[in-house]
């Protein structure tokens, strides 16, 4: 992933060359799936220290970053037990990571030796297994690869503050190492088929040094319904911010906010700061009702066994899913803010809306400009039924009153509570001054 308050952020912010038009139909799927789990497995959960970024910023040598390839041991890694996981949380997709910018590839490679396969103690293919068990429970399967290979001797960089060439010098070299990686990203499309592409590292090169046309054709011809993420120098498909929410509501097509469960992408001990099941939640909630999905990152250890703190919260999100699930997947973005404070989503046919209450509000809900006859109004979790009032409605006004809805205690998820209100037609709201406009 990228380092944090690195301006490498912007480059998922690349003007997209995609037709959304050409596209839609493989997106309905994403669009549907709400949320994806993302996993950072590799050599640099022996040490516990920063995946490729701790030696790119000299922070650790690179001979002793790749010391950990023989502490990588797997022993106790379970594609089934992650995939069941996985499920359990209520995930449609998982992304997992095939090489990181450190150029250990997690799969057989043939391209060169530097894999868990024939480098590590472990001498496994992670990908396979993980990418059976997950097709088992009908999840999709996203394979994350770095562009970027730090260690390869024919990648143009190497540390924060020296390289290894200029590919105008030896542009003959940079031709090797386009057909290194192109040929890595044919073994993964041949061996694996990824229903998603989640590609990283492209702010270093231009899209034609990457050749980002003709990288992204590669994957197309093996699968034409693969879905690329954003940052393929303007050849993805949908739009990537990292970490931090998207204030107003992204205007790309698709996107997805990819995000850790505590601060680090892979394992480290030291990183005790773990998101609590509501803050998950809460994040997971606005995401949805701006559009978008959210993909959460967990971070194995080198045996492969998983935190237990982020078992529980995968387990805690689960658990919400299943009580409130009819309100997110298979949705679609809700109404604008001014209208109800707090997240909303929106059935298909626009005739269900659904309101998310944070915490433990009590007490009667204001909703502004609903212009459609509430028919029913029930606690999604519980299936309690809730009474509401119409205020405010003048008889010569055409402008609706405010509803409001009492939302008893009884009636409170512990987490987050999610309202569903039935209406008569699809909604319809009003956006004026009030009086006779």
């Amino acid at each position: 992933m990228l380092a944090l308050f690195s301006g490498a952020f912007f480059s998922a912010k690349a003007q997209s060359k995609i037709d959304p038009n050409t596209i839609k139909d493989k997106m309905q799927w994403f669009a549907d799936a709400k949320l994806g789990i993302f996993i950072h497995t590799g050599i640099y959960s022996v040490n516990g220290i920063g995946e490729s970024w701790s030696f790119h910023n000299k922070e650790i040598s690179h001979a002793d970053y790749m010391k950990q390839l023989k502490g990588f041991t797997l022993k106790n890694y379970d594609p089934a037990y992650w995939a069941d996981l996985i499920k359990e949380s209520g995930a449609r997709y998982s992304v997992i990571t095939t090489k990181h910018h450190d150029g250990v590839a997690l799969y057989d490679t043939k391209m060169n030796n530097l894999s868990s396969v024939k480098a590590t103690p472990a001498k496994r293919d992670i990908i396979k297994p993980f990418f059976e068990e997950l097709r088992k429970r009908d999840i999709k399967c996203g394979a994350y690869f770095s562009l970027i290979d730090w260690t390869h001797s024919d990648y143009p960089g190497f540390l924060k503050d020296s390289s290894r060439y200029e590919i105008k010098n030896d542009y003959g070299r940079w031709n090797k190492f386009r057909n290194f990686f192109q040929g890595q990203i044919k073994e993964i499309s041949t061996k694996y088929n990824p229903d998603l592409w989640w590609f990283d590292g492209d702010w270093e090169h231009s899209a034609e040094e990457w050749e980002s046309q003709k990288t992204r054709q590669i994957m197309l011809s093996r699968n034409p319904a693969t879905i690329i993420n954003g940052r393929l120098q303007g050849y993805g498909d949908y739009d990537t911010p990292e970490q931090n929410f998207p204030v107003n509501r992204p205007t790309f097509n698709w996107w997805e906010l990819c995000m850790t469960i505590n601060d680090n992408w892979g394992f480290q001990p030291n990183d005790q700061n773990w998101k609590t099941p509501y803050e998950v939640i809460t994040i997971f909630v606005d995401a949805v009702a701006n559009g978008g999905n959210l993909l959460l990152d967990i971070g194995p250890k080198e045996d492969g066994s998983i935190p237990e703190q982020a078992v529980t919260v995968l387990k805690e999100l689960g658990a919400w899913n299943k009580r409130n699930g009819e309100a997110i997947f298979n949705t679609v973005a809700g109404i604008d803010k001014g209208h109800f404070y707090g997240p909303t989503t929106l059935s298909k046919d626009s005739t269900t809306l659904y309101l998310f209450v944070h915490g433990k509000a009590t007490g009667p809900l204001m909703l502004k400009g609903l212009d459609n006859k509430i028919e029913s109004i029930t606690a999604v979790g519980s299936g309690a039924k809730l009474s509401h009032k119409v205020v405010g409605k003048i008889s010569w006004s055409p402008v609706p009153g405010l509803v409001y809805i009492d939302v008893p205690e009884t009636a409170l998820d512990k987490y987050v509570t999610v309202l569903k209100l039935k209406l008569d037609k699809p909604i319809k709201l009003y956006t004026g001054q009030g009086g006779l406009k």
